[in-house]
């Protein structure tokens, strides 16, 4: 069978391969599955084995490709420290540029780096090291003081720069003849109150792709990978941000088993933003460590409460206790799915809430004062629903419905009269790295998907 296209998604724990015909007329034509084998050394046993799972499921015993990408999360995703120099400006636009990016972010600090800082970033041991700090012909000795320390751990890491621009000769020089390769971006926080951090993002993926074959278990991936490889978070937003482009602003709400990812691109309004104190990107993401519905299940039992479980799904604590020690990664009682449908519901929610802004009153000698902190939803109009549960609970539309209806009145969450989608194939990752090249046959069934 010859099949155009395959997209690897090369997890932690699953490789799944999606494949794709793209013409005459984009389709998807089906899925196959096996675990990742990252402890072997070589996740390309993992793909293999995806890629028999995938034939047997389409009734033939020898698949051909034209291509084949992916995208990765294996071997710890794309671990980086961040190192600015005001946590509310440079440190936090860093940040944003890192985990727009697909980034785990291990590490953050701000001001000066202390050697307890360099002793921790030594055990992190990240993929990708970034600085910033000070606006465009601002405060320079930050970044340069610790380029220097960071240079002379001479660590085989990349190292990207990212801060004043008048600093990037001394940068240059303060890296030359080290073991780290040295990328230079233009400012992610160029002029108080901007963030400009879309270059960084592009470049801490392209760093991602030319180093990955260096991470654990990974030396061998582009042995079968003829195209782009990305970052499984970075390759939502990819999707997402495309998206955006053809039916406006929008959240995609991304539960797995260990993390819940939040993606957001909007604006927001002119009146919240007038209001806001600081500045939020138009393309946000937020990922929660510990709200998953396997992996940290039982975190949100207990932010929960196990008498607020029971008396919702109606059952009694006994009833409760079995599911939980019974618990399995894919559920099969109906009770069971009631059960992980409530989890997901909460983790949904907390997780939407930590991304979201909230207004707050000041009162002073002159009265109340209304500002704005955080990131405005409010003119979010879809709700897009990915990742495991959200793709097939049975529920999963219901789920994403309870969100706005749960806004206390100071949080800037998106209105009851948002639109749900499902990524139903659960195919989102895939397309957005697919979009790289081929973005109108992604923007297609992308939309199929979520039909």
């Amino acid at each position: 069978m010859k099949i155009d296209l395959l997209v690897a998604e090369i997890g932690s724990t699953t490789t799944v391969v999606n494949a794709f015909n793209l013409s005459p007329c984009p389709s998807f034509l089906g899925q196959g599955q096996a675990p990742t084998s990252v402890e072997e050394g070589d996740v390309n046993i993992g793909l293999k084995s995806a890629i028999l799972d995938l034939a047997h499921n389409l009734n033939t015993k020898d698949i051909k490709w034209k291509e084949i990408i992916a995208t990765s999360s294996a071997a710890g995703g794309l671990r980086m420290t961040v190192h600015g120099l005001v946590y509310d400006m440079t440190v936090k636009a860093a940040k944003e540029a890192a985990l727009g990016a697909g980034a785990n972010i291990k590490y953050i600090t701000a001001g000066k780096l202390r050697n307890s800082d360099l002793e921790r970033l030594k055990k992190i041991n990240p993929n990708i090291i970034l600085i910033a700090g000070g606006v465009d012909y601002g405060e320079r000795n930050t970044a340069l003081y610790n380029s220097e320390l960071i240079a002379n751990l001479d660590l085989d890491i990349p190292v990207i720069y990212a801060g004043n621009i008048e600093n990037q000769q001394e940068i240059r020089e303060i890296f030359h003849d080290r073991r780290s390769e040295l990328y230079i971006v233009e400012n992610v926080y160029p002029k108080i109150d901007e963030l400009n951090i879309e270059p960084a993002r592009k470049i801490i993926q392209q760093v991602f792709e030319d180093h990955i074959i260096h991470g654990p278990g990974m030396k061998k991936v582009k042995d079968m990978i003829t195209g782009p490889i990305m970052p499984t978070p970075g390759a939502v937003m990819e999707a997402s941000q495309l998206l955006y482009q053809h039916i406006g602003d929008l959240l995609t709400i991304d539960v797995g088993g260990a993390t819940t990812d939040i993606h957001s691109v909007t604006e927001g309004s002119d009146e919240i933003n007038r209001i806001l104190v600081n500045p939020e990107p138009l393309a946000k993401r937020t990922v929660e460590g510990d709200l998953g519905v396997y992996v940290n299940m039982y975190n949100i039992v207990d932010m929960v409460g196990k008498e607020e479980l029971r008396k919702e799904l109606n059952i009694s604590l006994e009833e409760l206790n079995r599911i939980i020690e019974a618990y399995k990664p894919i559920p099969e009682m109906e009770l069971e799915k009631l059960f992980v449908e409530k989890i997901t519901l909460h983790g949904a929610i907390v997780a939407t809430k930590r991304h979201a802004g909230r207004l707050r009153h000041l009162y002073g000698p002159s009265g109340k004062k209304t500002i704005a902190e955080g990131k405005d939803l409010t003119q979010i109009k879809t709700i897009i629903g990915t990742g495991g549960p959200l793709t097939r609970l049975p529920n999963r539309t219901k789920i994403l419905e309870q969100i706005p209806l749960s806004n206390k009145g100071h949080e800037l969450l998106p209105n009851k009269e948002v639109d749900i989608l499902i990524d139903n194939h659960y195919i989102m990752a895939s397309l957005g790295v697919m979009s790289k090249k081929y973005p109108e046959e992604a923007l297609k069934l992308l939309k199929d998907s979520l039909g």
